[in-house]
C-alpha cells in the first residue's frame, strides 16, 4: 500500500556501532541522514478506544517506532472485526483514510509532520468510527505485521481447478450437478461456480460443488458453466467452460384456457422483487403482468440482469438511481424466477409486459427486438409476453373495412409476427396477448363505431383495428384499456368493438381512481336503478359515466361476454405508488373481490393485498 515515492529517514545508524566495538567510529558527512526504501521495518500499531456511544467510538492508533533511528514516513492498512468502520478523517498524526473494494481501511498521514515518527517513541493517529468497535482482524504497517513480526513470504502460486457438469443433457426437471477438485500449494479458500458467467453459488469446504434446478421449458438452451478456485492470498484460476443442454418439454402449469379472467397489471417501479409472492397476491387473480420490459432490450439470455438499464424493469434491487445504476445479485435474480414459479404453480399465470407509456416514446418499438424480449420472459419463467404498444403518432384514415388502414400498421404488425415467430422456432409454451387501446377498433366507416356514432375525437381511435383483425390467430387474450377515455367514453361499446373482430378472449379494464386522462373516476356500486346494458350503441354519443363501475363492467362481461372472457385492472399496487382512491371511488382490493363474487372465479373472494412500503 505504500507510494513508491515515500522514503524513511534513518538517523542515529552509526551510533549503533558502537555497541559492537570500543571506538565510536565518525560518521561520514554525506551519511549523516540516510534515506531507506519503504519497505524497512520496526514500526508497531495498536488499536485502542477513547470513548464508546451508542453507534460509535472514538478511535487512537498508537504507531511506535521499536528502532533507535527516527522513521519518517509510514502506511498503515487494516480491516475491522464486525461492523466497526472509520467515518470522516482522521487526525493527530492521521492526514487520510480510504477504504478498498474488500473492506479493509489504509490510513495515510498528514503533510505537515505526521509522517516523522522518533526513534524509540510513538505518534497517536485519533478517528471517529461507526458501530461497535471489536479490534481489527488484519493489521499491516509498511507491509510488515502491525505486532512487528516479518510477514511471511509472499504466496503466488495459483490454485487448480477442474469442472465436471452432471447431466450434460437435461431433458426432464431436475439440477444439473457441478463438481470442481480443487488444490493449492498452502490452501483453497474458496470456489466460485459461474453460469454463462453470472455467479451461481460458492463453496468454502471441499468438496466443492453446486447444483442448479430446471423446471420449465421456458429455461430451455446451452449453459456453460466455470469453476473459479481462490487461495488465501487472492491467487486464482478459472476452469475450462462445461456445457449442458437443457430441453425440457414442460413447465409450471397454467390453467388451461377456459373460465374467466381477472387479470392484473404490477408495476415495477417503487416495488420490489419480494412483493410478488402468494401471500401477497390474492388468487383470485389469474393472471399477472409484470410491467415493464424494454422493447428494444439487449437483454441476453443466462445473463439475469433484470435491471432498469438493460431488462428495464424498475424494482427497488435494479433501479436506475441518483447515485448510479443498482443491479440484481444473483440471489436476488433467483428469488424473482423463484417467485414467479411460486405464482404460477399456485395457478396464477405470471406474464411480462413489454412497452407502456415512458418506453413506448422515441425510437423503441422500432427496434423491437423479439429474440431477446423471449431470452428475457424465458429467463423469468414467463407464462407469456404482453406487448403493451402505446405508440403515439399513428394515423388512421377512418375509411371502410375494406380500405381502412393506419400509419403504423407495419409497425405494430411486424412485432407481433416476429415475437411469435421467435416464440415458435424455439418450441415454446409460451402466450402472446396485446394491450388495446380504449378507442383502438374504432372509426371504422360504416360500422356502429363510427366517430361521432362513439367518442369522437380519440387520436387512438382505430389504431389497433388492423393488427387484431390480421392478427389476432397470434394473440392469447386482449387486455382491453377501457378507461382515461372521459366521460364520454363507454367500456362496453369498447368491448364489443374488438369482440367484431376478434374471436379469443377479452379482458375489460378498470383503472383504480385517479386516472392518468380523460377524467373519469371508477366507482365501486352502480347506482339504484341502471341497468347494465343500457344507453349503448344507440349512434349517439351519450354520457357514460352512470355506467363506469365495477358492478355495471363486471355484470356486462358475465351476462354478454364470453365464458372466456374476464376484467383486468391497472393495476394492483396503485394506491401504494401513487395515490388513493377519492371518496367514493373504487380501491384494488373492493374492485378485486368484487369482481370475484360477479364473474364466479374459483377463489377466496375475501382475500386482500397487504399494505405494502412504497420503496
Amino acid at each position: 500500500m505504500m507510494r513508491s515515492s515515500r522514503k524513511f529517514l534513518l538517523t542515529g545508524a552509526w551510533g549503533l556501532l558502537a555497541a559492537c566495538g570500543s571506538q565510536e567510529p565518525s560518521v561520514p558527512e554525506d551519511l549523516r541522514s540516510v534515506e531507506l526504501p519503504a519497505t524497512a521495518a520496526g514500526l508497531t500499531a495498536t488499536f485502542s478506544t477513547g470513548s464508546v456511544w451508542s453507534g460509535g467510538f472514538g478511535g487512537v492508533v498508537t504507531i511506535k517506532n521499536t528502532t533507535s533511528s527516527a522513521i519518517s514516513d509510514w502506511s498503515l492498512t487494516f480491516k475491522f472485526n464486525g461492523d466497526a468502520a472509520l467515518r470522516g478523517t482522521p487526525w493527530g498524526a492521521g492526514g487520510s483514510a480510504t477504504q478498498a473494494s474488500d473492506g479493509s481501511w489504509t490510513v495515510l498521514p498528514n503533510t505537515w509532520g505526521g509522517n516523522n515518527v522518533p526513534a524509540n517513541g510513538s505518534v497517536t493517529v485519533s478517528f471517529e468510527g461507526s458501530g461497535t468497535f471489536s479490534g481489527v482482524g488484519s493489521c499491516s504497517i509498511n507491509g510488515y505485521s502491525c505486532s512487528g513480526s516479518t510477514p511471511p513470504p509472499v504466496d503466488t502460486t495459483p490454485p487448480t481447478v477442474s469442472l465436471s457438469a452432471s447431466p450434460a443433457s437435461l431433458t426432464s426437471a431436475g439440477s444439473v450437478s457441478l463438481s470442481a477438485p480443487a488444490s493449492d500449494n498452502v490452501g483453497v479458500a474458496r470456489v466460485e461456480f459461474y453460469r454463462n458467467g453470472i455467479l451461481l453459488s460458492t463453496d468454502s469446504s471441499s468438496p466443492y460443488s453446486a447444483s442448479d434446478a430446471f423446471s420449465s421449458s421456458s429455461q430451455n438452451g446451452t449453459y456453460s458453466y466455470t469453476a473459479k478456485a481462490y487461495d488465501a492470498a487472492g491467487n486464482s484460476t478459472t476452469s475450462s467452460a462445461a456445457s449442458v443442454v437443457v430441453s425440457l418439454t414442460g413447465g409450471p402449469t397454467d390453467p388451461p384456457p377456459a373460465g374467466r379472467m381477472y387479470i392484473g397489471y404490477a408495476s415495477s417501479w417503487n416495488t420490489s422483487i419480494n412483493d410478488l409472492t402468494t401471500a401477497n397476491i390474492p388468487s383470485y387473480y389469474t393472471h399477472l403482468n409484470i410491467a415493464f420490459a424494454r422493447p428494444n432490450t439487449a437483454y441476453q439470455k443466462g445473463s439475469y440482469e433484470f435491471d432498469q438499464a438493460v431488462a428495464g424493469l424498475e424494482f427497488f434491487e435494479g433501479a436506475t438511481t441518483n447515485t448510479g445504476q443498482k443491479k440484481f445479485t444473483p440471489a436476488q435474480a433467483q428469488t424473482l424466477i423463484n417467485n414467479i414459479q411460486s405464482l404460477r404453480t399456485r395457478g396464477t399465470q405470471v406474464w411480462l409486459s413489454v412497452g407502456g407509456w415512458s418506453y413506448s416514446q422515441g425510437d423503441q418499438w422500432a427496434n423491437f427486438n423479439a429474440a431477446r424480449v423471449v431470452d428475457l420472459a424465458q429467463d423469468l419463467g414467463a407464462s407469456g409476453v404482453d406487448i403493451d404498444w402505446e405508440s403515439s403518432g399513428s394515423s388512421c384514415n377512418k375509411q371502410t373495412a375494406d380500405t381502412f388502414s393506419c400509419s403504423k400498421d407495419g409497425e405494430i404488425a411486424n412485432i407481433i409476427t416476429s415475437l411469435d415467430s421467435t416464440i415458435r422456432a424455439r418450441g415454446l409454451n409460451m402466450g402472446i396477448s396485446i394491450a388495446g387501446w380504449s378507442t383502438g377498433a374504432y372509426y371504422v366507416k360504416g360500422t356502429p363505431f363510427e366517430e361521432g356514432k362513439v367518442q369522437w375525437g380519440s387520436p387512438f381511435g382505430g389504431t389497433m383495428y388492423s393488427v387484431v383483425k390480421n392478427h389476432g390467430s397470434k394473440l392469447h387474450h386482449i387486455n382491453l384499456m377501457s378507461y382515461d377515455g372521459g366521460e364520454y367514453y363507454d367500456p362496453r361499446e369498447g368491448y364489443e368493438s374488438y369482440r367484431a373482430i376478434y374471436n379469443g378472449p377479452i379482458a375489460m379494464g378498470l383503472e383504480i381512481a385517479p386516472e392518468g386522462a380523460g377524467g373519469a373516476t371508477l366507482k365501486l356500486n352502480a347506482e339504484p336503478g341502471t341497468v347494465y346494458d343500457a344507453e349503448m350503441l344507440t349512434g349517439q354519443n351519450n354520457m357514460a359515466t352512470k355506467y363506469y363501475n365495477v358492478e355495471t363492467l363486471a355484470t356486462y362481461m358475465k351476462n354478454k361476454g364470453r365464458p372466456t372472457d374476464g376484467m383486468m385492472v391497472w393495476q394492483v399496487w396503485k394506491e401504494r405508488v401513487h395515490a388513493t382512491p377519492p371518496a367514493g371511488a373504487a380501491g384494488v382490493n373492493s374492485a378485486g373481490q368484487l369482481v370475484c363474487q360477479l364473474l364466479g372465479i374459483v377463489s377466496n373472494c375475501n382475500q386482500s393485498i397487504p399494505n405494502l412500503p412504497k420503496y
